[in-house]
């Protein structure tokens, strides 16, 4: 039975100090501010500087923010993403394991064609009558206008 409430204890422990580690953490990175719309807060991480500078000079920099495009338009989604992409953004950042200059993911791509094509729904749908559906979905956005929401 000793054992047993030893185990348990060191268990607490390491549980209790990872919970502290993270929450420190979460308070010294500044976590909590990127829960808000401000694209400030994106390039709170300099890795992050030159995305936001050429934000800044966008067409989109008037209609925009960041989570206009690289998050789902859903609220559930919207701060699943954040919370996925704010831990491995730390963690990669951390462990100095990020590739520079920042790559997106796959699904980051996903999200980002498919804000594209919700906010630009109309002129999508005339490219898709115009041509078959097969080549309408091999169609994307971001290939040929990467420039647009961050100019390069």
């Amino acid at each position: 039975m000793k054992f047993y409430f030893l185990k348990l204890t060191i268990a607490g422990i390491g549980i209790g100090g990872a919970i502290a580690v993270g929450l420190y953490t979460f308070v010294y990175a500044k976590g909590y501010s990127y829960l808000s719309n401000d694209p400030k807060n994106c390039a709170n991480c300099h890795i992050m500087n030159e995305q936001y500078d050429g934000w800044q000079k966008s067409s989109h920099k008037d209609v925009a923010t960041c989570n206009d495009c690289h998050t789902p338009h859903d609220i559930i989604g919207k701060y699943a993403t954040k919370a996925n992409n704010g831990f491995w953004h730390s963690y990669y950042f951390t462990t100095d394991g990020f590739h520079e200059p920042i790559q997106m993911t796959e699904r980051s791509r996903q999200i980002t064609e498919a804000s594209c094509r919700e906010c630009h729904q109309t002129m999508v749908e005339s490219i898709t009558v115009s041509h078959n559906k097969e080549m309408a979905e091999e169609v994307s956005c971001i290939r040929c206008h990467r420039s647009v929401g961050h100019l390069h």
